[in-house]
C-alpha cells in the first residue's frame, strides 16, 4: 500500500470513531455555542434545542462521508437554514460563528481520539475539515446575502405601498410579512442639500439607529433628500429623539407623525415630510414644535391642532379674553386691564397662567403669533364661533402703560 493509501486508510479509520458519537457531538456543539456566542440563549427553544442540533449531525454525517469518499451530500439545508436565519434577523457573524465552532468541537474530539502513530491522519482530517468549512460557509454566506437582499426588496415594497396607500395589506401578506397596528412615520433629511449617496447614507444610519428600538421591525424608503422611516407606533419618541442626536457629528432634520392603522400612514408620512421642510434645525420636530411655519405653508391640516392650542383655557373663565385683549391692546397691560375691568395684576397672573397651561407665553413674539393664530380659527375657522366672553376691541384712546 503506497503511502498516500495508507495515510488516507488512517484517516478513514480515525474518522470512523466519530460515528458512535453523532449525536453526542452535536449536543456539545449546541454547548459550546451556548457558551461562545453572545445572543444564543435569546433564540427560541426549538431553534436552539431542535433544529440547530439536527443541522449539526447533518454536517458531522456530511464530513464522514466526504472523509470515506462518498457523494457529499446535499449542502441545500444549509443554505435554506441561511435563508431563514437572513429572514429572522440573526446576524450573519452569528451564523457563521455556529459553523465554526461545530467544526472545532469535531476538530478537538478527533485529536482526542487520535492514537499514537496517527498524526498524519489527524492532520489529513483537519485539512479536510477545514475544506469543507470553507465550502458550506461559502454557500451560506450567498445563500444569507440572497435572502437578505430579498428581505429587503419586500421590505422596501412593504414601505412603498404603505406610504403611497397602495394596497399594504396585499404586499404583506405575498410576501410573508405582517402589518403593524399603527405606525411612527419619520422624514428624515440632512441640514444641507447632499448627493443621492449622501442622503441614502443618511436614511441607512438613521434606521440602523432606530432599529434596535423597534426590534429590527423597522422599513424605510428613500427619497432625494434622505427618506421615510416608519416604526411601531409604541415607540416613544424620546427614545427615537435620543438615537438620532447622537453619535453623529451633524444630526438630521427629523418630521415625525403618528398613523393610528396602516390605511393613516399615507397621511403621516405627508405631514411627517411638511414638517421636516419647514424646520430649520436639526433635531425631532413634531407638528406641535413647528405649528405655526407649518400653517403658513398652507398646510390646512393643522387647522385643529392649532386651534386646540386654546383647549387648555377652556375651563378658566377669563384667561381666553385675557389674551385676546393683550393681543388687540398690542401688549400693552394697562390697556388691557381698562378693556378687562380688571387690575393690571392680574392680567399678569393670567398671562402666566395662559404659559402654564399651553405652555406658550403670549409675551413673546412666537407666542403672539401662535395664540394669534388660534384665536383667529376660533373666531372664524372650523373651530366654531367665538369662545364665550371674548373681551370687546381695545379703544385706542385708552391710557397707555406698561
Amino acid at each position: 500500500m503506497s503511502q498516500p493509501d495508507a495515510a488516507r486508510e488512517g484517516a478513514i479509520r480515525l474518522a470512523a470513531r466519530l460515528k458512535p458519537r453523532v449525536n453526542h457531538l452535536a449536543r456539545a456543539i449546541v454547548e459550546r455555542q451556548r457558551a461562545e456566542i453572545p445572543g444564543f440563549d435569546l433564540l427560541p427553544e426549538e431553534m436552539r434545542d431542535v433544529e440547530i442540533a439536527a443541522t449539526a449531525r447533518h454536517a458531522i454525517r456530511g464530513f464522514l462521508r466526504h472523509v470515506q469518499g462518498l457523494p457529499d451530500i446535499d449542502i441545500g439545508v444549509f443554505r435554506e437554514r441561511a435563508a431563514e436565519r437572513a429572514e429572522e434577523g440573526l446576524p450573519l457573524v452569528q451564523l457563521l460563528r455556529g459553523y465554526h465552532v461545530g467544526a472545532e468541537v469535531v476538530l478537538d474530539t478527533l485529536g482526542e481520539l487520535a492514537r499514537p502513530g496517527e498524526h498524519a491522519a489527524l492532520q489529513s482530517l483537519t485539512r479536510m475539515q477545514l475544506r469543507a468549512l470553507q465550502a458550506v460557509v461559502e454557500s451560506v454566506i450567498e445563500a444569507y446575502l440572497t435572502g437578505l437582499a430579498d428581505q429587503q426588496g419586500a421590505a422596501r415594497e412593504l414601505a412603498r405601498a404603505l406610504v403611497r396607500g397602495d394596497r399594504p395589506a396585499e404586499v404583506a401578506a405575498r410576501h410573508g410579512l405582517s402589518l403593524e397596528s399603527g405606525y411612527l412615520v419619520l422624514s428624515v433629511r440632512a441640514p444641507e442639500r447632499q448627493t443621492p449617496v449622501a442622503a441614502r447614507r443618511l436614511l441607512r444610519w438613521a434606521r440602523a439607529r432606530l432599529a434596535p428600538l423597534a426590534e429590527g421591525r423597522v422599513l424605510s424608503l428613500p427619497e432625494d433628500r434622505g427618506g421615510c422611516v416608519l416604526l411601531p407606533s409604541r415607540i416613544a419618541l424620546d427614545a427615537v429623539a435620543e438615537q438620532l442626536l447622537s453619535s453623529r457629528p451633524t444630526a438630521p432634520i427629523v418630521g415625525a407623525a403618528t398613523a393610528d392603522s396602516p390605511e393613516d400612514v399615507p397621511a403621516a408620512a405627508e405631514r411627517a415630510h411638511r414638517i421636516s421642510a419647514v424646520a430649520d434645525a436639526p433635531g425631532l420636530h413634531r407638528l406641535r414644535d413647528v405649528l405655526l411655519e407649518y400653517h403658513v405653508a398652507a398646510a390646512t391640516d393643522s387647522a385643529p391642532e392649532l386651534g386646540a392650542l386654546l383647549e387648555p383655557l377652556v375651563r378658566h373663565p377669563g384667561l381666553t379674553a385675557t389674551v385676546a385683549a393683550f393681543l388687540d391692546c398690542d401688549f400693552d397691560r394697562r390697556r388691557t386691564a381698562h378693556v378687562l375691568d380688571v387690575h393690571p395684576n392680574t392680567v399678569d397672573n393670567r398671562l402666566s397662567r395662559v404659559t402654564e397651561l399651553t405652555g406658550i407665553d403670549p409675551r413673546t413674539a412666537r407666542g403672539v403669533q401662535l395664540l394669534g393664530a388660534a384665536l383667529t380659527l376660533h373666531r372664524v375657522g372650523p373651530a366654531g364661533p367665538p369662545p364665550a366672553g371674548s373681551a370687546r376691541p381695545c379703544h385706542p384712546a385708552s391710557p397707555a402703560g406698561s
